[in-house]
């Protein structure tokens, strides 16, 4: 597989231009990054820079790349000539901002060539580059079907049909509206190599009406109607951070629709979160405002629970009092969704042995 970066006006002035904002790497160590972890997914890369609008859409043009990564700057906001070139190829593109373009000054929140990329990243820092690249990779390797639980814009999931037996998705991101569902692709794509029908669906997070209770309601809504995608009964779901709240949370109330749940670093205990004042306090101020249960359970002796002792956003101690079946690592946050991983193999007989028992 082949992927062009495409990085647009001012994007040669990382490490120079406002620090604050876009970090002090320079675009020489992004492209370096983004080259080491292109070798590990067997991904040919190319890179180019330039602040010239006619030279990005001429490189759309000419691509013979089998995926876009493409971060055209302010372009992005006024640049009808760039989106109709995205439009005019077949090739792929995701669209990254480096900075949460959607909290900054309003004339950034809306991107033209963002409709026309088949996703859009941003508010992640440079690492929204590598997760574009992975998503275009598992795009490539594993076809889906977008199906749709509910009425809301958020409410649809990804549908990677596999022999038998269903596994949801769940994703975290601190109920954030910069992550996404493609956080938990590539776990998805796993299973559904090993033989499993996966659903990863999204859900209501804040600033799309989101929080509590819409980000549960959700949740349950979509397990519920899991069951009506006639691939057979829910053998388990697979939650990370958040999503592992509300996994914990919906699980409890769909006895009879799901077997099994596995989650990875959890949010388990918002007062803690309010308390410690760190990286989940804010959201866990405004859930527990809204109503949010302080503390969510596992529901039984089927709960699995994964945690890295050096997670430095959902702190360990979250899930040490869960009675549940656990899963202690080194490893940090991010890392769990990671499934060349030593607790992947751990997390898979646990699934496994749910299916075997329905």
């Amino acid at each position: 597989m082949r992927v062009l970066v495409i990085n647009g006006p001012n994007l040669d002035r990382l490490g120079m231009r406002q620090p604050e904002i876009y970090g002090t790497g320079t675009l020489d160590d992004l492209n370096t990054e983004l080259s080491q972890l292109a070798v590990g997914l067997g991904v040919e890369l190319d890179t180019i820079q330039t602040s010239d609008e006619s030279e990005i859409v001429v490189a759309i043009h000419e691509t013979g790349a089998d995926g876009l990564v493409i971060n055209p700057g302010a372009l992005s906001h006024t640049s009808r000539a760039i989106a109709d070139a995205l439009r005019s190829v077949d090739t792929p593109a995701v669209e990254v901002h480096i900075s949460n373009v959607k909290d900054r000054e309003p004339w950034r929140a809306h991107s033209v060539t963002g409709e026309a990329c088949v996703l859009t990243i941003y508010g992640r820092g440079r690492v929204g580059y590598a997760e574009a690249l992975r998503h275009l990779v598992n795009r490539s390797a594993m076809p889906f079907e977008t199906r749709r639980y509910g009425p809301h814009v958020c409410n649809v999931g990804d549908l990677r049909t596999g022999e038998e037996g269903l596994i949801v998705l769940i994703h975290g991101g601190v109920w954030r509206h910069q992550y996404g569902r493609d956080t938990m692709e590539t776990l998805a794509v796993d299973l559904t190599r090993r033989g499993y029908h996966t659903w990863n669906i999204t859900y209501r997070v804040f600033g799309t009406d989101g929080g509590w209770p819409g980000s549960g309601h959700d949740v349950l809504t979509a397990l519920e109607a899991a069951p009506h995608l006639g691939l057979g009964p829910v053998g388990g779901v697979v939650g990370h951070s958040a999503g592992g709240y509300l996994t914990l949370w919906a699980v409890g109330r769909t006895k009879d629709i799901v077997r099994s749940a596995v989650v990875l670093a959890p949010v388990v205990d918002l007062d803690d979160a309010v308390a410690e004042g760190g990286t989940l306090a804010p959201e866990a101020r405004l859930l527990l405002a809204a109503g949010a249960p302080p503390r969510v359970a596992a529901r039984d002796e089927r709960t699995f629970v994964v945690h890295g002792r050096a997670d430095q956003i959902v702190p360990v101690r979250h899930t040490q009092g869960l009675e549940a079946e656990r899963l202690e690592t080194d490893e940090g946050h991010f890392e769990l969704l990671d499934p060349s991983r030593p607790h992947w193999s751990w997390v898979v007989e646990r699934l496994a042995c749910s299916f075997e028992s329905t």
